[in-house]
């Protein structure tokens, strides 16, 4: 019954890391981190991502327009590219390792403790990936709420609020950290000591029979 549970927070855990990196990886190239609503013209409305800035017209008419440097964009968005493509590139590795250590999968099957390690590094990979996609989320999002509420700049001004990229981040990077610690906890599931082989039972001696002085030497001696 313990192994059947391990097994289904195996899949579970599997299951989350999967959500968590394909989530990520939508986080990182759709352009929704940003949402920007002008007083003058209500029916436009500018999105701004990693890679590009979207202007949604009137009739659902969409034009991007990709940003024109790397260098010349905020702090925060040109860390948040690195650690955004690090995490999606640790989310499929943590998945591949992990996938490997899985009791269902075939690989490694005769060595329960390679397999085990592979589970562990695969749930430590898809752990960091979580946080490298939780961090540059919320630093945005820390960022925006600062522009938001500035003093210093006029309420005329438009403010900068959460796109929906932000929170599906927020939800990626959960979902691949709660899978790598799954995953991890499921690991000790590996540890089943092989069963002991079976002792090879020799037949019985039959010196005895063949030279009859051996088997019963006081007998021997009262013949004597």
């Amino acid at each position: 019954m313990a192994g059947g549970w391990w097994a289904k927070a195996q899949a579970g855990g599997m299951l989350l890391a999967l959500l968590g990196w394909v989530s990520s990886c939508v986080t990182t190239f759709v352009p929704l981190w940003k949402n920007l609503n002008l007083d003058l013209n209500e029916l436009e409305v500018w999105n701004m991502g990693l890679w590009q800035v979207c202007i949604t017209q009137e009739e659902g008419v969409v034009e991007c327009q990709a940003h024109g440097s790397f260098l010349a964009l905020p702090p925060e968005l040109r860390i948040s590219r690195l650690l955004m493509c690090l995490s999606n590139g640790l989310g499929l590795l943590g998945c591949l390792l992990a996938a490997l250590g899985l009791e269902g999968w075939r690989a490694c099957e005769d060595k329960p403790g390679r397999k085990q390690r592979l589970l562990l590094a695969g749930g430590a990979t898809l752990g960091t990936a979580g946080i490298t996609t939780l961090a540059p989320v919320s630093w945005v999002a820390y960022n925006t709420v600062l522009d938001f509420w500035d003093e210093t700049v006029p309420d005329i001004v438009p403010r900068w609020e959460f796109g929906e990229a932000t929170f599906l981040g927020w939800f990626a990077g959960a979902f691949l950290a709660t899978g790598g610690l799954l995953l991890a906890c499921s690991a000790r599931s590996t540890r089943t000591t092989a069963p002991p082989a079976p002792t090879c039972r020799q037949p019985p001696t039959t010196r005895g029979l063949a030279g009859g002085h051996h088997s019963h030497p006081k007998n021997a001696d009262l013949v004597i």
